[in-house]
C-alpha cells in the first residue's frame, strides 16, 4: 500500500535538490529520496518533479511513495563509526552524521545495529525487530555518543534509566545570536506541529520536556552552548532552541539561515552528543564517555572561534 504527504517547502530548504529537500523533511535517504523522484512520485506545485529539479521556498510537494518491506538490519561497515567502550552488557559506540540509531521506513542507508554486526558485536535481541538493543536513539544529522545493550540485563536496566532519567546527557550545539540569558531552562511540550507532520513543534497537548542550556563561548553571529536534557523527545534541543528563537545553526528546517551554514560548510545541524553517563547496568559503577567534535563540526567552530563570520 502506498503512503502519501502532502507539504510545504521551508525558506531555508529553497534552491536544494528535491531529493535532498525530500530526505531532510521526510527522513528519507538520499538513495530512496531518489528513488521516489525517479518513479514519479513528486510533484513540485502540480508538476513532476525530475531528479535533477531544485524546489522554490513556499512551494508544496506532493509525494506518493511504497514502502519497503519491514525494515531489517543489515551488516554495513560504517567508516568512522568508533566503539568508545565494549563489555559484555554494552558498547558505547561515536556515532557520525549520516547514520540513523535503526533501521526504519524509508531509510537503506547506514545504521548503528548495522555497523555493529559488521564489526561481529552481538548485541540484545528484546525490543522490536529492527529496533533490538537499541536504549535511546539520536537523529540522523547528529553525531556523538550512543550506548547499546548488548545483554537482555543491560537492555531492561538502560531502557528503565532513560525513562527514570537517570541517564546524563549532554550536548553541544551552535545556535543562532546570543541567547538571553546566557544560561537558562527551557520547559514546554513537544508534539507534531499541528500544520506539518513531518516536524515537531512546542504544542500545548505534547510531552513534557525539558532542556537546560549554558553559553560556553560567543561568536559575532553565533554561540556555543552545552544543552543537558532531562527528556529525550524527538529533535526536542532543535525545537527549544528554535522556540527560544535560536534555532541550531544548519538546521533550516528549524529556521536556521542556510547562508550562514553553507559559508561554513555544513550540510546538517551544529549537534553533538558530546558526554554521556550512567551507572553501568551490571556493576552499579557510574561510568562516563566523552567525544570530540568530528571534523565538519571542528571546521565550522574554527571559523567561528577565527572571527570570520
Amino acid at each position: 500500500m502506498s503512503e502519501s504527504r502532502r507539504i510545504p517547502v521551508p525558506d531555508g530548504l529553497e534552491g536544494s535538490r528535491v531529493d535532498a529537500a525530500l530526505a531532510k523533511m521526510l527522513g528519507f535517504s538520499r538513495t530512496f529520496a531518489a528513488e521516489v523522484v525517479a518513479a514519479g512520485g513528486v510533484r513540485i506545485d502540480g508538476r513532476e518533479a525530475a531528479k535533477s529539479d531544485r524546489v522554490p521556498a513556499g512551494a508544496w510537494l506532493d509525494v506518493e511513495w511504497t514502502p519497503k518491506a519491514d525494515p531489517q538490519v543489515v551488516a554495513v561497515e560504517v567508516p568512522g563509526l568508533r566503539i568508545v567502550h565494549e563489555d559484555d552488557h554494552i558498547v558505547v559506540v561515536d556515532k557520525p552524521a549520516g547514520v540513523a540509531a535503526h533501521p526504519s521506513m524509508g531509510w537503506d542507508g547506514p545504521t548503528v545495529p548495522g555497523a555493529l554486526l559488521a564489526a561481529g558485536v552481538e548485541i540484545s535481541t528484546s525490543g522490536a525487530a529492527e529496533r533490538q538493543g537499541i536504549v535511546h536513539r539520536l537523529d540522523v544529522g547528529t553525531s556523538g555518543l550512543m550506548v547499546v545493550a548488548k545483554s537482555e540485563h543491560a537492555y531492561t536496566v538502560m531502557k528503565r534509566a532513560f525513562k527514570d532519567r537517570t541517564v546524563e546527557k549532554i550536548y553541544h550545539a551552535i545556535v543562532q545570536g546570543h541567547p538571553d540569558p546566557f544560561s537558562g531552562t527551557i520547559d514546554a511540550p513537544i508534539g507534531r506541529h499541528t500544520n506539518h507532520s513531518w516536524k515537531f513543534a512546542v504544542t500545548p497537548d505534547g510531552k513534557d520536556s525539558i532542556t537546560h542550556y549554558d553559553t560556553v563561548e560567543a561568536f559575532p553571529r553565533a554561540t556555543l552552548v552545552e544543552v543537558h536534557l532531562e527528556t529525550g523527545r524527538t529533535h526536542q534541543i532543535r525545537v527549544h532552541m528554535a522556540a527560544h528563537r535560536h534555532p541550531l545553526v544548519g538546521d533550516p528546517l528549524y529556521g536556521s539561515d542556510p547562508t550562514l551554514a553553507e559559508r561554513l560548510g555544513l550540510n546538517r545541524q551544529w549537534l553533538h552528543a558530546h558526554r554521556l553517563a550512567f551507572e553501568h547496568p551490571a556493576t552499579g559503577e557510574w561510568v562516563s564517555f566523552e567525544s570530540t567534535y568530528p571534523e565538519d563540526l571542528q571546521h565550522a567552530y574554527d571559523l567561528l572561534e577565527d572571527g570570520l563570520f
